[in-house]
């Protein structure tokens, strides 16, 4: 079997997949490098808090890992992946309730203030829409709003989240119409500064 040098992204998933089925360790780890962003931002989401993010994430790919036989190729590896990733998050929150979500600029500082270059009252806008995009993704049903972030944060076609979440792709494109009107309903009051 080749050996796949590690870090080349013109490497399909598919023949990743493969690789590292054969235990290619190589193959797993870029596997999972190449998709790790993504899975901490929809973890991330569903979470609202670091640690909780990472602990699903963690658990999701060591899950992926110990189940990648189990990977048919009916759908793409990034879609059976969000899939688990989506699964684990929701697991662990039921675990645990959800945190409220740090500010942004906590978690690249850890909480140490940090000079603005741009227009403050920008910064404190940007902050505003933030928590209230928070508090509208948390008034949708866990459903849509699990469709909504596959759709959001992990860029999945309609066709990818229909598999991920074992559902027609006409619910799917209902759920997001309708997460797409609720949220908008919930974020009026939210302007652009002057």
């Amino acid at each position: 079997m080749p050996e796949l040098q590690v870090g080349v992204l013109t490497t399909p998933d598919e023949l990743l997949v493969g690789l590292a089925r054969g235990g290619d360790s190589s193959a797993q780890e870029e596997l999972f490098r190449r998709h790790f962003g993504m899975a901490h931002c929809v973890a991330y989401r569903h979470l609202g808090h670091e640690q909780d993010a990472q602990d699903a994430v963690q658990d999701a790919f060591v899950k992926a890992l110990c189940h990648l036989g189990d990977f048919d190729g009916r759908s793409g590896f990034k879609t059976w992946l969000m899939k688990i990733v989506t699964n684990a998050a929701l697991d662990f929150g039921r675990k645990r309730r959800r945190r409220p979500a740090i500010r942004i600029d906590e978690a690249e500082t850890g909480g140490v203030e940090v000079a603005i270059v741009d227009d403050p009252a920008l910064g404190l806008h940007r902050d505003d829409l933030r928590k209230a995009l928070n508090v509208a993704l948390e008034r949708l049903s866990p459903s849509t709003r699990a469709t909504f972030i596959l759709f959001a944060e992990a860029e999945l076609s309609y066709k990818e989240i229909a598999s991920c979440q074992n559902l027609p792709v006409g619910t799917v494109m209902s759920r997001l119409h309708y997460a797409r009107q609720k949220l908008q309903e919930y974020l009026e009051g939210v302007q652009d500064p002057e």
